[in-house]
């Protein structure tokens, strides 16, 4: 494992949730490209990054095996699975058939009780943007999305589109975040908080179509 891609994983204090949180960070760190496709990590080497025992990371590393983000070699480690151009595509394509539609149905159901807190999720998606924190981005930027989406009133929807952004590879944040053009498509989360509070669903739909675009349009492009 890189310095570079150890500097992204949050050291966490032990608490009953630490194998949730150690996994969130690993998703995270999957999904940004920090922890790289076809390389092998040990339990005990990813621990120490973490500052905490192998048992939390190789219960999140189970986890994570059932999502199909990472396989056991055995005697060896973890594998990150890796992930084409097709695949990238096909997900996309899947997310934009579902999530705006989902988000457009979410609008009317949120309470203006909630506003705050999202508006405060979405503000965090910024600073991670402006302070180029990749596994920030995508930890808040999830749990923004997924909290909205939640008000669709379709659990399964909300699972589908879950484990659909865990698939998708953002191969192309650090060179967005290097070159500042992160901050814009962060933006966007406020944008999407004006529209929910003026209750705008088709508004909604529209933007969130626009806003998955970047994913396969700018995101998930390898920087090789």
């Amino acid at each position: 494992m890189t310095n570079d891609a150890a500097a992204h994983l949050v050291e966490l204090d032990a608490r009953p949730s630490l194998r949730e949180h150690v996994r969130h960070s690993l998703r995270a760190a999957i999904v940004t490209g920090e922890l790289e496709t076809g390389r092998v990590y040990s339990a005990p080497v990813l621990a120490a990054t973490f500052g905490v025992s192998a048992t939390p990371v190789r219960e999140a590393m189970l986890d994570l095996i059932k999502e199909g983000l990472v396989e056991r070699l055995p005697n060896k480690g973890y594998r990150v699975v890796e992930i084409s151009e097709q695949d990238l595509d096909d997900i996309t394509a899947l997310r934009r058939l579902v999530e705006p539609a989902g988000m457009r149905d979410a609008v009317p159901h949120v309470p203006e009780s909630e506003f705050g807190r999202l508006r405060g999720l979405a503000q965090l998606v910024i600073e991670a943007a402006s302070q180029e924190d990749l596994v920030a981005y995508v930890d808040h930027d999830r749990e923004f999305h997924l909290a909205i989406l939640g008000y669709c009133g379709n659990r399964r929807l909300v699972e589908l589109v879950a484990e659909l952004r865990a698939r998708t590879r953002l191969y192309g944040l650090p060179v967005l975040a290097a070159h500042h053009d992160l901050a814009a498509t962060a933006a966007e989360h406020l944008e999407l908080m004006d529209l929910i509070e003026r209750r705008d669903a088709p508004a909604v739909e529209a933007l969130m179509q626009q806003h998955l675009g970047h994913v396969r349009g700018l995101w998930a492009r390898p920087t090789s």
